[in-house]
């Protein structure tokens, strides 16, 4: 499995001060290092080893209350959905619950994570391309808030089940609206080559047999183009325009639209990219839609999510190559996959308090998984790491510990919630046995001598 490495930037990566700046949450302490609000990130090392995830409440709770506020000032009467794809962790599931938020799920773990968070049925968003009889049931039993429908497929999939059940099933239909949301290819979900949503052709005899089929009430269009959007607002406006155009087109026709999804998708800095704003996603939103008069929900998992977590990892030992610094980490791509598999970059930080300050060089972050695609960050400028010295992975909080695994047999790390100067693991490191315990051996198989 060979795995495509960073790519290389015409522009300096910014420094730990720069870094710094931009995360309020962040501070580095004389004493202490680096520390997450009121918690210093060596305390945690210490107490729970490494790799380690620790997210920051606080984080979560200031930039859901951020783009709430922005959809709320434009005038629009709007919802957020956590995209629970983003961060399954049931602390941080039950600190955007508390403040309001709902959720956005892509399969039944999703949807029972929400669930056991607290988070009401009535704010839970169901959506992907192939949800099982199973996953439908269990969301028409639950009472979930909707089902985006992706296929005409699973409209007729969802008609039988919801039927035999003898319940109805709010359905909104997504739509692809085949607009290039210029992010990385992996993540873009609105162009027609992808596989996610209705040809937006095809939208209006769907939505108009959606309406005639047993078991399925109608509800509204849904709509997501891709994920970390940055560059401005032309795919947002384009893609929300068409929502506009088909929802105008099918109230003409007598059908019922009641509300309008508009997905997820804004994009953070994780290295020096200049993102729209909530305020300027809520102006694209209004602008489009706000004619319309209807209810409106967002998607948001990577926005909230992302600022508020680091991967806090250990220096195994720092190895001299012919013409490089290998600075070799307890953590690695099977815990945080997206430098192997998107080509992320995130931003280093050493946690002790002389090496913030300290003289750096080149240096090529890796881990210990046997695979050359097992590389965080190359030629990064890095003050010397001696074993045991501990870094911080920046805006981990989103499509870290979710995508994580156990490849080359290693363990799930832990996870952590700091609440001011409060902190608590919320997921215990997996035990090495863990790993076995779920394994059988069939009996013809006899033993080893």
């Amino acid at each position: 499995m060979a795995s495509p490495l960073p790519v290389p930037h015409d522009t300096p990566d910014p420094d730990f001060a720069d870094l710094l700046a931009r995360r309020p949450h962040l501070k580095a302490h004389a004493l202490d290092g680096l520390v997450m609000d009121d918690v210093p990130l060596a305390q945690i090392a210490r107490q729970v080893g490494t790799p380690t995830w620790v997210y920051s409440a606080a984080t979560l709770r200031r930039r859901y209350g951020t783009l709430r506020d922005a959809l709320e000032g434009a005038g629009l009467t709007a919802s957020v959905h956590f995209a629970a794809k983003a961060n399954d962790s049931l602390a941080v599931l039950r600190v955007l619950g508390a403040e309001g938020a709902g959720a956005d799920v892509v399969s039944e773990g999703e949807l029972l994570a929400a669930r056991a968070a607290g988070i009401p049925a009535r704010r839970i968003v169901f959506s992907g391309v192939g949800k099982t009889e199973r996953e439908i049931a269990l969301a028409l039993r639950e009472g979930i808030l909707q089902i985006n429908a992706e296929s005409a497929e699973e409209i007729e999939r969802i008609s039988s089940v919801a039927d035999a059940m003898g319940l109805t099933a709010p359905v909104s239909l997504r739509i692809n609206p085949d607009v290039d949301a210029r992010t990385h290819a992996k993540i873009s979900t609105g162009l027609a080559e992808n596989k996610f949503g209705i040809p937006y052709t095809d939208a209006p005899a769907l939505y108009a047999r959606m309406a005639s089929l047993p078991g399925i009430r109608p509800v509204g269009l849904a709509v997501h183009i891709g994920s970390q959007i940055t560059e401005g607002m032309a795919g947002f406006r384009a893609a929300y325009a068409r929502v506009a155009e088909m929802a105008q087109a099918l109230m003409g026709r007598g059908l019922p639209v009641e509300r309008l999804d508009c997905g997820g998708g804004l994009g953070i800095s994780y290295r020096d990219e200049a993102p729209p704003s909530p305020a300027a996603l809520a102006g694209a939103i209004k602008a489009t839609l706000g004619p319309l008069g209807l209810p409106v929900m967002l998607e948001p998992g990577r926005w909230i999510a992302a600022p508020a977590g680091v991967l806090l990892a250990s220096v195994v030992l720092q190895k001299r190559g012919a013409n490089r610094r290998f600075v070799i980490l307890d953590a690695a791509m099977n815990d945080l996959v997206r430098p192997a598999m998107y080509e992320a970059w995130h931003g280093i930080l050493p946690v002790a308090p002389d090496a913030l300050h300290a003289p750096a060089s080149p240096a090529d972050v890796v881990g210990p998984v046997c695979e050359t695609g097992d590389t965080f960050a190359r030629g990064r400028a890095l003050p010397d790491l001696p074993p045991g010295a501990l870094v911080a992975f920046l805006d981990a909080g989103a499509y870290g510990a979710t995508m994580s695994s156990t490849y080359n047999a290693r363990p799930l790390a832990a996870e952590v919630l700091v609440d001011g100067h409060r902190w608590a693991v919320t997921r215990p490191r997996q035990p090495l046995e863990a790993l076995l315990a779920h394994q059988v051996v069939p009996d013809w198989l006899g033993t080893t001598a």
